[in-house]
C-alpha cells in the first residue's frame, strides 16, 4: 500500500511538472521543479491558473 501511495504522489508531481514547464515555469525559488514537493508544485500551479483566469 505504501508503494502505491508513493507512486501516486510521484505521478502527480510529474504531471504538475509537465504542466508548469508548458506554462513556461522552470524553477521555483531558484530550485528546479523536480526538487519541489507536491504541495509546492500544486501551489505554484494554482497561482498560475488564477492569473490565467484573471487575464481572460
Amino acid at each position: 500500500m505504501n508503494d502505491f501511495l508513493q507512486d501516486a504522489v510521484q505521478d502527480e508531481r510529474q504531471i504538475l511538472i509537465e504542466k508548469l514547464i508548458k506554462s513556461g515555469i522552470f524553477k521555483i525559488n531558484d530550485k528546479h521543479l523536480y526538487e519541489g514537493s507536491l504541495s509546492e508544485l500544486e501551489t505554484v500551479y494554482q497561482e498560475i491558473r488564477n492569473c490565467e483566469a484573471v487575464t481572460l
